[in-house]
């Protein structure tokens, strides 16, 4: 593609496309391509000029090979992009913005008075109209106080008056809406999926293909855990499914032949083989943003108190205007009072705050699906860690196979790994690994595979019952047995390592040592997260307690509890709230969906378990313990932004009653200083929090 260099420095350059400018589309594919290239940081597409803007590190004409080298026709074939970006969103919202900035301008420059005044008297009905609505049903809310303001300023012929609080009243509007759209739909986004790859049901055996190589009619198996890829029909088998992110529904539903199943959604218990009927989930997107605004979530406890106290205020303005006018008797002072309410910036900035925070945190890879979620991790006061891919790497190595009963070692990695494979856990996925790193290839050698949660995988070989998990699943309630004269053996093994046991007939085959390393950033995690308010930090696991202890003592939480089961961290988190304690819980695995669920604000971890991410309220991503620093930082912000807010619109605007009601300003003045203080007040809380 042929294209000209505009600007360059180091490490940035910026190039036109040698076209009058770009669609939307292609702009959204470019930048998605230009993003997926080695060596780029950022990248920036300009659709109206046909402009990028590339950071990049590295080779230079690496990079510079790379623009030039494109095609859109090719990308438009091999580069995937979400149905909505947001681009066209911003563009209609500043166009808006604009037009009403332009059209205000003119009408001041060009227009005569009279010309104005029509045009103020017919835009006032529609905020009158709202103000009568609400008073019919018996109501005294802003929408009274405007519709009174406007009202008042006409009556005394103060058209400019009465037109600049419209315009202002608009202008928050159109930015309230503007900024709610946008941070709904990247939140929506984030929360859309990602299809990596999925068990594709050919002639009855299940092969992992990518997403992208699935078409409609095609048969796919999802297992107990994992997410439903696309929408279809269910061919055979049975599940319960959790549909909560999308219908909202807190209890799974059961899913069985011919019933229909949604992309997005969980199979909690079982496993189905489905008819793909929209290859492309294309309408996940546009349930999600649905559900999203429709759902209370989104709305904190604080912005309900403000829009509570912005209600509560409006009878004793419009009572203030009142006494004022009967005390004085001066209709000019009685209307500044009028013309200042507290109830628009309350209204308008808290809930701003709060969308800009969860805009914020997705910046930073953290998905939060609700408002309040942010409020619950800035009050508090226990953190509740899983350890396995969470304090420890996401990515545990197998450092041992040891076999027994004069099995080989490679037949019992191969056959651990064709029963791992099924269900996303961080030390299923190191067994999976290392069967590949060591070019163990295998077919399904397998029957139905069962998943008991927080003790292992029961399958069958040859009609041959194969168990492979945890030393109480496999010794405690399978009871199988060493084979004999090995015991000395595997009483040997060192205490260092997680154990993965797998028995075949009863008898033990192949003990599989994980290695499972620490995170190097958690210790410092746990301090900084101390030091930003969290005053118990706890670290739960079902590995043994010698393993725990030493993760434990180097992480420096102040509680560890080992050998526990997915009921146990979830009473636990039940008995610190009972005690009055805000809860976060942090996990990543099937087993911790019930602590997740049960906690005030339950964070996965990304890479983790698809029902762990579905449950949670808080995603981040695995590449950083560091994210919840960045989290509770933004939340605690975030708290104090809305409080600074409070203390900002009741101490301007009840000094401007003052200066109003002593004749120091006029009404009109009052009114513009008014506005421009909420607009004000509102563009502060879409800044970002951490600068």
């Amino acid at each position: 593609m042929k294209l000209v260099i505009k600007h360059e420095i180091r490490g940035r350059i910026r190039v036109h496309f040698c076209r009058k400018a770009l669609s939307i589309h292609e702009a959204d594919v470019l930048e998605q391509h230009l993003l997926s290239l080695p060596g780029v940081k950022k990248a920036k597409v300009y659709d109206r000029t046909a402009d990028a803007a590339v950071e990049y590190q590295g080779d230079r004409n690496a990079v510079l090979r790379s623009l030039k080298d494109l095609s859109f026709p090719q990308l438009e074939r091999t580069v995937q992009v979400p149905g909505d970006t947001g681009r066209k969103l911003n563009r209609e919202y500043k166009e808006k913005l604009i037009q009403k900035v332009l059209a205000r301008a003119a009408m001041k420059v060009f227009c005569p008075a009279p010309v104005r005044a029509l045009c103020s008297l017919a835009r006032s009905v529609q905020y009158v109209a709202k103000g009568v609505r609400c008073l019919l049903k018996g109501k005294l809310e802003v929408e009274v106080l405007d519709a009174a303001a406007i009202s008042v300023s006409l009556f005394r012929r103060d058209f400019d008056t009465a037109g600049s609080v419209m315009f202002l009243l608009g202008i928050g509007e159109l930015l309230e809406e503007w900024t709610h759209k946008k941070s709904v739909g990247d939140l929506a986004r984030s929360m859309s999926l990602n299809i990596d790859k999925v068990w594709l049901n050919a002639d009855g055996k299940e092969i992992l293909v990518p997403g992208s190589k699935i078409k409609q009619g095609d048969l796919v198996t999802v297992h107990m855990g994992n997410v439903i890829p696309f929408d279809g029909e269910v061919r055979w088998g049975e599940a319960m499914v959790n549909q909560a992110a999308l219908t909202g529904e807190s209890m799974p539903v059961k899913k069985e032949t011919e019933s229909y199943v949604y992309a997005g959604t969980v199979v909690e218990e079982g496993e189905i083989t489905f008819c793909v009927k929209t290859a492309a989930g294309d309408t996940r997107f546009e349930r999600i943003t649905s559900m999203i605004e429709e759902s209370e979530k989104l709305k904190s406890s604080l912005e309900g108190k403000a829009a509570t106290l912005a209600d509560a205020l409006v009878p004793w303005s419009l009572g203030a205007t009142g006494l004022t006018w009967l005390l004085t008797r001066n209709a000019t002072k009685a209307i500044s009072i009028l013309m200042v309410d507290f109830s628009c910036a309350l209204k308008l900035a808290m809930p701003l705050a709060v969308l800009s925070a969860m805009r914020e945190s997705g910046s930073h890879h953290i998905t939060v699906k609700g408002g309040k979620y942010l409020e619950a991790v800035a009050q508090a006061e226990t953190i509740v860690f899983d350890k396995t891919g969470t304090l420890t790497m996401a990515c545990p190595v197998v450092a041992k196979v040891e076999a027994f009963g004069g099995r080989k070692e490679e037949d019992m990695l191969r056959l651990a790994a064709c029963l791992e494979e099924h269900f996303p856990h961080s030390m299923a996925k190191a067994v999976v690994d290392e069967a590949r790193r060591r070019k163990l290839d295998h077919e399904e050698m397998h029957s139905r595979v069962d998943y008991i949660v927080a003790h292992g995988i029961a399958s069958y070989v040859k009609d041959e019952r194969v168990i492979i998990g945890s030393y109480h699943f496999v010794f405690e309630d399978e009871k199988c047995q060493v084979p004999e004269g090995e015991i000395d053996r595997f009483n040997a093994l060192l205490p260092e390592y997680s154990h993965l046991y797998l028995a075949i007939g009863g008898e033990l085959a192949a003990v599989i040592c994980i290695e499972d390393p620490l995170r190097p950033e958690a210790a410092q995690i746990i301090q900084e997260l101390k030091k930003l308010g969290i005053k118990k930090t706890v670290m739960m696991t079902g590995d043994s307690q010698r393993t725990a202890q030493s993760a434990a003592l180097r992480v420096g939480v102040d509680e560890y509890y080992s050998e526990v089961l997915p009921e146990d961290k979830a009473r636990f988190v039940e008995e610190e709230k009972k005690k009055g304690r805000k809860v976060i819980m942090v996990g990543d695995g099937i087993n911790d969906s019930p602590a997740l669920s049960a906690s005030d604000a339950g964070i996965a971890i990304s890479e983790g378990a698809a029902i762990a991410r579905e449950i949670a309220d808080i995603t981040i991503s695995e590449n950083d313990l560091y994210q919840l620093v960045v989290l509770k930082t933004i939340s605690n912000c975030l708290m104090k932004r809305i409080h600074q807010n409070y203390r900002q619109v009741i101490g301007f605007n009840l000094g401007l009653i003052l200066l109003g009601v002593t004749g120091v300003l006029q009404p009109a003045t009052s009114a513009l200083l008014h506005n421009t203080s909420t607009l004000a007040i509102s563009l502060k809380s879409m800044t970002n929090l951490l600068g």
